[in-house]
């Protein structure tokens, strides 16, 4: 009996050291290098596989970057075929040839010479006004633009199209409704017909109180913004170039916003809907002294 006992003993030994070694066997050829796959397979050379579409696109310095493709949001319609160039300004046009977009700048008083009547005969139809700004330091100052009443006088009364923007540094969703009081409160005497934009910007060359602010605060704060301006009555906007839309924003939380995007390529390269491109931040318009940057808006087709 003890002599067979034994026997059973080794047998069930070396039974389960077959099945360990199986498992091991297993688990390095289909999944042990999983962890850096984002918990998938490694690629399969046929293409049959699962990772992520991604993308690439250069900013304005000119460094490459990929991001994931975002495949829950809708994507890109606009056919660059129909996007043209005339004196300076793009615009986009219909499929009979006829213009379609709206030709368009935005301001600060950084433009401190504007005669808008001259704006206007140039061709172009809308601005955006900054309203104001918050600074930079701790204290988050909430600040008005110097020009803004000025603009906003001159734009409205040469006859254009006049939405306004404002830069924030909000680090919370308080803040931001903060900043959308600011701005609710000095646009009510005019009559808005452009939406409302919220700015939110990489600070380069400086310390911001943005500095290390996470994703989901950064979107918590775009859609506080948005919603509250929203429920005022205006339309919303999220101004972003590509590099803040992949990789600073949620941006599929962000699906049911319009956005004001900001790319100097020849065409966008964002692969997600979009209504204002900013395709320029030198341009030059009769009116305006020194440089402005210009935008086109597709949502008037």
């Amino acid at each position: 009996m003890l002599d067979g006992s034994k026997a059973a003993y080794r047998r069930r030994c070396l039974e389960g050291a077959i099945v360990l070694a199986a498992a091991l066997l297993l688990y390095v050829c289909s999944g042990a290098d999983g962890r850096m796959n984002g918990g998938r397979a490694a690629s399969d050379p046929s293409g049959k596989d699962e990772d992520k579409r991604t993308y690439t696109f250069v900013d304005v310095e000119g460094a490459v970057y990929e991001a994931d493709y975002l495949e829950g949001l809708p994507g890109c319609s606009y056919e660059y075929e129909r996007l043209k160039e005339k004196e300076g300004y793009k615009y986009y046009t219909g499929k009979d040839g006829t213009v379609v977009s709206r030709a368009g700048i935005d301001v600060s008083e950084y433009q401190q010479s504007v005669d808008w009547a001259q704006v206007r005969e140039a061709g172009i139809e809308f601005a955006m006004i900054r309203v104001g700004y918050r600074g930079y330091g701790s204290s988050g100052k909430l600040v008005e633009d110097k020009l803004f009443r000025a603009h906003m006088d001159g734009t409205l009364g040469a006859g254009l199209e006049v939405g306004v923007y404002f830069f924030s540094q909000a680090v919370s969703e308080e803040e931001a409704l903060e900043e959308a009081r600011f701005v609710l409160e000095r646009i009510r005497e005019y009559e808005i017909t452009y939406p409302v934009a919220f700015d939110t910007e990489e600070i380069k060359d400086d310390e911001s109180r943005t500095d290390g602010l996470s994703r989901e605060q950064f979107t918590d704060n775009c859609i506080a913004f948005c919603d509250s301006v929203e429920e005022a009555g205006y339309d919303s906007l999220i101004y972003a170039n590509m590099k803040w839309m992949a990789f600073t924003l949620e941006l599929e939380r962000l699906a049911d916003y319009d956005k004001w995007y900001a790319d100097y390529e020849s065409v966008p390269q964002c692969p997600y809907e979009f209504s204002m491109w900013q395709y320029s931040e030198s341009g030059t318009v009769p009116g305006v002294e020194g440089s402005v940057d210009l935008n086109i808006d597709f949502e008037n087709n």
